[in-house]
C-alpha cells in the first residue's frame, strides 16, 4: 500500500489535488482510498472514504469547550490521536493500492505540534509512505518567497521524518499551459519562477542572489547551497488541469525507493 500525505500551506490546493490525483490514478485501474484528516474542513471536492470528522469535529469542539477556531483545531488534532487505531483500521479495510491523506490547511498542527508526526507515523506504519509538499506557484514568483517556502518545506521534512516530494501547484495561473510543449514549459517556468533557478545545478549561488537585496548575503548564499543539497527542483503540476501528475507519481516512487535503500 502506498500512502501519500498531501501537505502544504493553506490554499496550496491539497484537497483539489487529492480529488484530481485519485481520479487520475483510478484511470490506470489502481484502487484509491481518500482520507480527510482535517477535523475543521467543511466543503471538500471529493467524498472521503475515511473521514476524521466522524471521530472529531472541530466546530463542535469549539462550541463545547468555548474555544476559538485555532484552539479548537489544535485540540481536535490532539484528540484525533485517540482514534488512530480506528482510522488505520478503516484505511486498511479499503484494501487500496494508494491512500491519499488530505492534511489540514494549517500546516503547524501536523508538522510543528508534538503529536502531529506521531499521528502520521502510526498511520503510515507498514506502508510505503511519502509526503507531497505543495507550494502555490504564485507564492514563489519572487526569490525571497522561494526562500521562505523552501525553509518551511525543509523544516517539515525534518519534523515528519518521511521522504518528501516538492510540487509547485497552480502553474496554470502563471503560464499558459496550451502554449508550450513539455520541454518549453519547463524553460518558461525557469524564467518566471525563481525557485527553479535557486535549485538548479546551473549557476552559482552568489551570482543568483547578487541582485536580490537580501538582509544577509552570506547567510543567503549558505542557504542556497543547503537547499541544493537537500531538495530537488519541484515537480510542476496543476491540480485543476490534471497536468504533471505522471511526473509527480514517478517522483514519489523514486524518493520512496531511495528512502528504503538508505
Amino acid at each position: 500500500m502506498n500512502m501519500l500525505f498531501i501537505a502544504g500551506p493553506a490554499g496550496s490546493g491539497k484537497s483539489l489535488l487529492t480529488s484530481t490525483l485519485s481520479t487520475w490514478i483510478e484511470r490506470f485501474e489502481y484502487s484509491v482510498c481518500k482520507v480527510n484528516l482535517d477535523p475543521a474542513s467543511e466543503l471538500l471536492p471529493y467524498v472521503p472514504d475515511v473521514d476524521a470528522r466522524r471521530y472529531v469535529n472541530a466546530r463542535e469542539l469549539m462550541i463545547r469547550r468555548g474555544l476559538g477556531p485555532n484552539g479548537a483545531l489544535l485540540a481536535s488534532m490532539d484528540e484525533l490521536l485517540n482514534y488512530v487505531v480506528d482510522i488505520k483500521t478503516e484505511i486498511e479495510d479499503c484494501r487500496a493500492d494508494y491512500v491519499l491523506v488530505d492534511l489540514p490547511g494549517q500546516l503547524e498542527v501536523i508538522a510543528f505540534r508534538l503529536l502531529g508526526p506521531r499521528l502520521l507515523h502510526e498511520l503510515a506504519e507498514g506502508s510505503n509512505a511519502a509526503v507531497i509538499f505543495l507550494i502555490d506557484a504564485r507564492l514563489v514568483s519572487k526569490m525571497y518567497s522561494a526562500y521562505s517556502l523552501l525553509l518551511l518545506a525543509l523544516s517539515t521534512m525534518y519534523r515528519l521524518n518521511l521522504p518528501m516530494v516538492l510540487a509547485v501547484n497552480k502553474i496554470d495561473l502563471v503560464v499558459d499551459l496550451t502554449a508550450y510543449s513539455d520541454r518549453k514549459l519547463y524553460e518558461k517556468l525557469y524564467e518566471v519562477l525563481p525557485i527553479y533557478k535557486l535549485l538548479s545545478e546551473y549557476g552559482e549561488c552568489p551570482s543568483i542572489i547578487a541582485s536580490e537585496g537580501f538582509l544577509s548575503t552570506s547567510i543567503s548564499i549558505q542557504l542556497c547551497e543547503i537547499f541544493r543539497q537537500s531538495i530537488k527542483p519541484p515537480t510542476p503540476i496543476s491540480a485543476r488541469e490534471a497536468v504533471g501528475l505522471d511526473s509527480l507519481i514517478a517522483e514519489v516512487e523514486n524518493v520512496v525507493a531511495t528512502y528504503k535503500e538508505g
